[in-house]
């Protein structure tokens, strides 16, 4: 049939060129980005799978730099505690030294200075070691330290660090007593309360055991910051209960209410079961080489000699912090290591998902450009071939 006003051949090869042209566009669009996903339209599943793998990448990558920057935040601690470390093989020569008759008066006095002016000295690296701003051997941190090396919120992928004050604390005559009553044969749950008391000092160290679990709050100079004692109390119960209140395993059985006064009570959430509380006060960090009442000295015979053993147990609290540190720091090192391959692995994964195949996108382009050129022609072809109609005409 011959006709004029609807030129099916052209039609048909316009539809053609359009869906050629728009193939066309895609595959130099994927070339062009390097991305075979560069809308929804592409692949809308694909696009999903591709940014879910994104943010592990991405987190993946953070999580390296957290766990080296972990490391370098424990060698910072370790590096501060070598020279603690000397210093103390210093106090113990010299408290050796004037463990002996063969020195005077004059002489353990000279001695003491020096053994003085360390302890001093280990207490200023204890309060200025600092790693991006923070103290990170005062013991100011509660909880410890806290690296997030994964790219989700689990407690799988966190690594803890405890760094317990080295500083050389005064005296402190703490105490915390526990009061509990029994669960009864009735549906009573059992009630303990522990009151805090005595002349709190910072860098002392409240435990509390609950049955086979166990928390360590340490006493902070902010919570004796306060002239008045109650009022000490007081910031100490309430730091406690605020860690304890949020610690998962230990909130599982309890409920605790803060006690204005330094009493802080923990009620059990079952009842008819008797849960042991038991709580005692110990001194932190290198506590035996304090200062003020009882103060570690070598002016004289018998003081030397006591100090001999409390360096001896002050270096092995040293020793055994820096233990705690070299392990986690391996462990980082390790952790970092993983996180790169799996970085990697997923890197690769992701790019399978959305990265332009050149071998199969140039093909295509090729391909468009031949079929583009051909309905060109055709198109020309099927307008060209209305001109017939006209012999009819004549």
């Amino acid at each position: 049939m011959s006709v004029i006003n609807t030129n099916v051949s052209a039609l048909i090869a316009q539809s053609a060129l359009t869906s050629n042209s728009r193939a066309q566009s895609t595959a130099m669009q994927q070339l062009s980005t390097g991305l075979r996903i560069n809308g929804a339209k592409d692949d809308a599943a694909g696009l999903a799978i591709a940014s879910k793998m994104t943010s592990q990448i991405r987190g993946l990558d953070q999580a390296v730099r957290n766990a080296n920057d972990g490391v370098s935040m424990l060698q910072t601690a370790d590096g501060a505690m070598t020279a603690v470390g000397d210093m103390l093989q210093r106090m113990r020569e010299i408290a050796v030294q004037s463990s002996s008759d063969t020195n005077v008066t004059s002489d353990r006095t000279a001695l003491n200075t020096e053994y003085s002016a360390l302890k001093t000295e280990i207490g200023r690296v204890a309060s200025t070691t600092q790693w991006n701003g923070m103290n990170i051997l005062d013991g100011s941190k509660t909880g410890g330290f806290t690296f997030q090396v994964g790219a989700n919120n689990t407690s799988a992928q966190q690594i803890n660090q405890t760094i317990a004050s080295i500083g050389v604390t005064a005296a402190g005559t703490t105490t915390a007593t526990t009061a509990a009553t029994t669960a009864a044969a009735a549906a009573v749950a059992q009630v303990s309360t522990v009151t805090i008391a005595g002349t709190a000092a910072a860098g002392e160290h409240v435990a509390l055991t609950f049955g086979t679990q166990s928390y360590d709050y340490t006493i902070t100079a902010a919570d004796v910051s306060s002239a008045t004692a109650a009022t000490n109390y007081a910031s100490i119960a309430t730091n406690m209960f605020t860690a304890l209140s949020t610690n998962t395993e230990l909130s599982s059985n309890f409920t605790f209410t803060n006690g204005t006064a330094g009493a802080l009570t923990m009620t059990a959430k079952t009842v008819n079961t008797p849960i042991t509380v038991t709580s005692a006060v110990n001194s932190q960090g290198l506590g035996l080489l304090k200062t003020g009442a009882g103060a570690s000295s070598i002016d004289t015979l018998a003081n030397s000699q006591t100090a001999i053993g409390q360096v001896d147990t002050a270096i092995a609290q040293v020793n055994a912090t820096r233990s705690g540190l070299g392990a986690t720091i391996n462990r980082l090192t390790y952790a970092a290591d993983n996180l790169t391959n799996v970085s990697q692995n997923t890197s690769a994964s992701r790019s399978r998902v959305q990265d332009t195949d050149y071998a199969k996108a140039s093909t295509e382009l090729a391909r468009t450009q031949i079929i583009s050129q051909a309905a060109t022609a055709m198109l020309a072809q099927a307008n060209q071939s209305q001109q017939s109609v006209l012999a009819l005409l004549k």
